[in-house]
């Protein structure tokens, strides 16, 4: 199957990696409006063609859409004309404005999917070998795409490796607020917040393990993730209102001298070793 991968990033050319295992099964098709991404995608070799026109993309069996989300969004009109039997999959970790920008004449050839993971790197150059492999797929609404494109998409995630999960795109959105967008505006707060001490190249010299791994993801592209805080934003509010309550019980507590409440309150988070 010829599969066209819309983005070179880390995510398109990750994918695009993962099924050169399979050269008699699937060959790529790379196209990417930056053209910087096709230069470095061209000499690392990520795909088997670039391709100029999107037309080109459109004629393929498989379509990859690894690009910001509000890109996903404003190439749905794009898609209209494209075969009854080509698969469309998004990579978006926004599903539900995603889902209800769909096209009614193109619904069925859609499979809204986000891969659950990533690193903070960005273009060609990020691509990993295996970032897909034992890695959550969440496939939203599947029921509403048409029966071929279901097969065909699980199993290609199933090629690739992944652990898909089903769920419909508004618990997605609503669980991923929480696990995924929350935490990275704590990491962009986190910096922030040490880069305007008068003390800021001190306390960075002092780096620990805890602020390397807290700071991981403030360096995640601005373009990326301020689009996906607009297209989940209800959620994320949420979120954060809810970690901002345990930020308060802190905060109390130290103020009232109530170090048996902090204890128990750190004890209380420890409950995630059982978990995770």
């Amino acid at each position: 199957m010829n599969i066209g991968i819309v983005g070179l990033g880390l995510m398109g050319g990750s994918l695009a990696i993962a099924l050169k295992k399979f050269p008699n099964k699937y060959k790529t098709f790379g196209y990417d409006h930056n053209l910087s991404h096709i230069k470095e995608a061209i000499e690392l070799g990520l795909v088997d063609k670039i391709v100029e026109s999107f037309e080109e993309i459109k004629a393929c069996d498989i379509i990859i859409l690894a690009i910001p989300v509000r890109s996903i969004v404003k190439s749905m009109n794009d898609m209209i004309g494209v075969g009854e039997n080509v698969t469309i999959i998004d990579f978006g970790s926004t599903k539900k404005e995603i889902v209800s920008s769909i096209p009614p004449q193109i619904r069925k050839n859609f499979v809204p999917s986000h891969p659950m993971t990533g690193t903070e790197k960005t273009g060609p150059t990020a691509s990993i070998e295996n970032l897909y492999v034992d890695k959550i797929m969440v496939v939203c609404d599947l029921e509403q795409s048409g029966v071929r494109q279901q097969e065909v998409a699980l199993e290609l995630f199933n090629d690739i490796g992944s652990k898909i999960i089903q769920m419909d795109s508004a618990s997605h959105d609503n669980s991923v607020a929480f696990i995924s967008h929350m935490p990275h505006a704590l990491s962009f707060a986190l910096v922030n917040s040490v880069l305007v001490q008068k003390s800021s190249d001190d306390i960075l010299a002092l780096e620990g393990g805890s602020f390397k791994s807290m700071s991981r993801i403030s360096k995640s592209s601005p373009i990326m993730w301020s689009d996906i805080f607009i297209q989940n934003r209800n959620n994320l509010l949420l979120s954060l209102q809810s970690v901002k309550n345990e930020l308060e019980k802190c905060e109390d507590m130290l103020k009232n001298d109530d170090w048996q409440g902090i204890h128990d309150w750190i004890e209380k988070a420890n409950r995630l070793k059982g978990i995770l």
